[in-house]
């Protein structure tokens, strides 16, 4: 899959082309993404490195490659909002999407906003798209609980700890692929050596405390107990997810372990020493267990 900064492209094949943030690739998401894996034509997709709202991602950017890959996209345009926002609506669509993207198919949520001032809607790309020829697919939206499924659902309910919603909502458990780093190496003198990964500023923060967890190593899926937060025991100068996986042996600094949220156990707390620290993990530890046990 090619990732592409840049419009400054000379043949683009005949492309199915889907539009959106994308920034968490939720089930809203995925029916649009879906919908553009048309066989007639490349699937692409046209998307921004951020939010235009500036709220954080719900995924990392390697992790977002990664999944529209494996859902089969072909070519990802991943722009900067800030060189696009002064084009009109009308030169927008003409001029990028229909003309240098050579869209034949176009596919988003009946929401999906385009131009300066957010002034094209799907009634403007419908009216343009049947002047050209090109396909367009208004993608309903996915519900749940009565409700539309959206990245801002989402992140409330990350912010809060309520990750089996977040889960739900998304198709797919919220987590991260990040690279393992030295912490101050506590955990191994209380013989639950853990992995630390420092959480980017721009994603979406998990509410301070333990989770259980799957982890994805190069040797297999082990459970885990997930502390995410500042650890106000021993002290942390950034935010820091730290996993214990109790039936894991070996080093992992400078890999990539993928970490997923399963259920929330209980919130950051300090203690008061280093045993306390100890044996309170150990519980939390039988808890993660038993919690991904099912």
């Amino acid at each position: 899959m090619e990732i592409l900064e840049t419009l400054d492209i000379k043949d683009n094949p005949p492309a199915s082309l889907a539009l959106g943030t994308f920034d968490g690739l939720h089930l809203g998401h995925r029916a649009v993404l879906e919908a553009a894996l048309d066989p007639e034509y490349s699937p692409q997709v046209f998307t921004f490195k951020k939010s235009s709202s500036g709220d954080p991602a719900l995924m990392t950017p390697e992790d977002k490659a990664a999944a529209l890959e494996s859902m089969g996209i072909e070519r990802v345009y991943s722009m900067d909002f800030a060189e696009l926002r002064d084009m009109e609506a009308e030169r927008f669509a003409a001029d990028i999407l229909l003309g240098r993207l050579n869209a034949k198919r176009l596919c988003c949520g009946g929401d999906f906003r385009f131009g300066r001032g957010a002034a094209g809607d799907t009634e403007l790309l419908l009216r343009m798209c049947e002047a050209s020829g090109t396909q367009l697919i208004v993608v309903p939206p996915v519900l749940d609980g009565g409700g539309k499924v959206s990245s801002t659902r989402i992140r409330k309910a990350v912010a809060e700890g309520d990750i089996s919603t977040a889960n739900r909502l998304l198709g797919r458990a919220f987590g991260f692929s990040l690279e393992v780093i030295h912490g101050n190496h506590i955990g191994r003198g209380l013989g639950t050596p853990t992995i630390n990964q420092a959480l980017p500023e721009d994603l979406a923060l998990p509410r301070f405390g333990v989770y259980a967890a799957w982890c994805r190593t190069d040797s297999g899926r082990y459970y885990g107990v997930c502390n995410i937060g500042v650890k106000p025991t021993v002290g942390s100068d950034r935010v820091l997810a730290e996993t214990w996986m109790p039936e894991f042996t070996g080093d992992l600094y400078g890999q990539r372990v993928r970490v997923e949220l399963v259920d929330f156990i209980r919130p950051e707390k300090k203690f008061s020493s280093l045993d306390e620290l100890k044996e309170e993990i150990k519980r939390n530890a039988k808890t993660a267990k038993a919690m991904t046990a099912g």
